[in-house]
């Protein structure tokens, strides 16, 4: 029988857990800056951001400098660990791991890069580096699906990638990402540049009077949605202050790369569109989310916006830049706004939509980066001159991203309507030689896909649901006789699998069982339409709900083929 003394119980020396190290928490002061003196560098939406200067810093996140953030942001560990797991391109180390190589290889395997030997590249390289000094890995869609196969060495990419270009800039250690030439603000300002935002903000330019402009052109969302613009505003504007504006430039969707062109050349005709958008609002600040995989237009946007701070345009920290980590779900504008506010990706039940309930909980007006472009040249040019634009009864303008088999890749500014066939013929220079049309994506992975004896569809919004597919962001990919159905059904299904942010099972579990069953040699084709239908209705946002598409497209509309192949039965 126990004493008295043995029952008493025992108390623990020291703190549960591992301990904070004093030394990285100073180091860590280094590279961010001080919170006891600028409190700012504590709250939530700096977290990701925080992420990053330490991930550049070091190559990966090591667990005693998480740890050191747990204690410098005042956030539970369990918050900071899940933020930082969550997004691709933060590398997590724990104590007992060994940190990563130096050099990180990320091979593109989208279905461009597919189309162009990525799976041949990244074998090569993976056989031919030492794994010690550098690691491969794949990576989903960089956009840059006109130049393919792309490999990223650190941040800087090599586009027509060759293993002998790859192994050259580990060689010569080109890790940094590459300067590019963009439209200055002296000489965007001398041939008319920012008119317009000085026009509304003295009064010349009534908002009534824009917002009606945008409609009579027909402006909408050019992200993918397509709800128009001036509905937007009008639906921000009716909710009580304060208010911001958002400008997703987070398209992750394969085959797309628009909104890299247009920033890249023109960034302060996107800049004015933006601070438009958001007197337009009324907004209290204007942040832009910028993906991960655009390192040099970090670079461009930094520069710009420091222009116009340096010119009086903006005041310091109206506009505010932020970095993605790879997270394609982040290009659900919720997701984004759960993103920008230091949190995992994952999006939100709606209603409340983002225009009632927001950023910070505020209404909040979300536009596309080609949008808000297109604000500042409609105004200028008219909207009639916009809108006369269209093909097949449409009208405006449509930035085509194409890749695939074309012989001119890119993208193209293209009627409104046009159809696949014009498309290729009139701005992609036909066909690649050898290769005879079989199938298109119109609107990127989720769009479906359509044969060859539906090329003739125009292309654009409220034209192809008829047919099971969606414009979307007009990332148009384009498949030969020479490519495998089967193949890029499932590339495209294994994108939705790692992208699925976990949220709802019918999304988490039903694009894993999908692969897996596209990845057999007889497609069970009755489970395939009954798990779509799942997915389709009751997943929470349009990742899970338009997963399926690609596989939808191919039992509608390419029976003859499937059958050919042996992967459903003939009749």
């Amino acid at each position: 029988m126990k004493t008295d003394e043995q029952k008493v119980k025992r108390r623990r020396s020291g703190l549960r857990g591992r301990q904070l190290e004093p030394s990285v928490l100073s180091a860590l002061r280094h590279l961010i800056g001080d919170e006891r003196t600028d409190s700012s560098l504590r709250h939530r939406d700096r977290l990701i951001e925080h992420l990053h200067v330490l991930q550049d810093a070091e190559g990966y996140l090591s667990m005693p400098r998480l740890r050191a953030l747990s204690s410098f942001m005042n956030l539970p560990m369990a918050a900071i660990y899940e933020t930082a797991t969550f997004y691709a391109h933060f590398d997590v180390v724990h104590d007992e791991q060994s940190p990563p190589p130096a050099i990180t290889l990320r091979v593109c395997d989208s279905l461009s890069c597919q189309l162009a030997g990525a799976g041949a590249l990244h074998e090569a390289l993976a056989d031919g580096t030492d794994p010690s000094q550098v690691r491969v890995v794949h990576a989903p869609c960089m956009g840059r699906c006109d130049t393919p196969p792309v490999v990223a060495v650190g941040q800087h990419h090599v586009c027509n990638a060759t293993a002998q270009a790859v192994g050259a800039a580990v060689e010569q250690k080109q890790v940094q990402p590459d300067d590019i030439h963009w439209q200055k603000l002296a000489d965007y300002r001398s041939a008319g540049g920012y008119q317009l935002l000085k026009d509304c903000r003295d009064g010349r330019v009534a908002v009534e009077s824009l917002a009606e402009e945008l409609e009579q052109a027909g402006l909408r969302g050019l992200g993918g949605a397509g709800f128009p613009t001036y509905r937007k505003w009008q639906a921000v504007r009716a909710e009580p202050g304060p208010r911001y504006a958002v400008i997703n430039a987070d398209e992750g969707e394969p085959g797309t790369f628009k909104d890299r062109y247009y920033l890249e050349r023109e960034p302060h005709v996107f800049l004015e569109g933006a601070l438009v958008s958001a007197w337009a609002v009324e907004a209290k600040a204007l942040y832009i989310y910028l993906r991960d995989e655009y390192p040099c237009l970090h670079r461009v946007l930094q520069e710009a916006i420091a222009e116009l701070e340096s010119a009086g345009i903006v005041e310091r920290g109206f506009v505010i830049l932020r970095r993605g980590a790879g997270a394609y779900i982040c290009g659900e504008e919720s997701a984004l706004i759960e993103s920008l506010e230091g949190k995992p990706g994952k999006p939100r039940h709606r209603p409340p939509f983002v225009a009632q309930k927001g950023l910070f909980n505020q209404p909040t007006l979300v536009n596309n980066v080609e949008t808000v472009y297109w604000i500042p040249r409609i105004h200028a040019q008219g909207a009639d001159w916009f809108a006369s634009q269209g093909r097949h009864g449409r009208k405006g303008l449509r930035s085509f991203s194409v890749s695939g088999r074309v012989a001119r890749p890119g993208v193209h500014l293209a009627p409104a309507g046009i159809t696949l066939n014009e498309l290729i013929e009139e701005y992609c220079g036909g066909m690649a030689e050898g290769h005879r049309l079989l199938a298109y994506l119109p609107g990127g992975a989720s769009g479906g896909i359509l044969p060859a004896n539906k090329a003739d569809i125009p292309l654009d919004f409220d034209t192809l649901q008829e047919h099971g597919c969606f414009i979307g962001s007009a990332a148009v990919i384009v498949l030969s006789d020479q490519d495998d159905l089967q193949a890029a059904a499932a590339n495209l299904l294994g994108f939705f699998a790692d992208e699925s942010c976990g949220q709802c099972t019918p999304c988490r579990m039903g694009t894993e069982k999908m692969l897996t069953l596209l990845e057999r040699n007889t497609w069970d084709e009755q489970t395939l339409q009954q798990l779509a239908r799942v997915m389709a209705d009751a997943s929470i946002c349009g990742l899970g709900q338009a997963a399926p598409n690609p596989v939808l497209s191919l039992l509608r509309d390419f029976r003859s083929e499937l059958a050919s192949s042996n992967l459903i039965a003939k009749g």
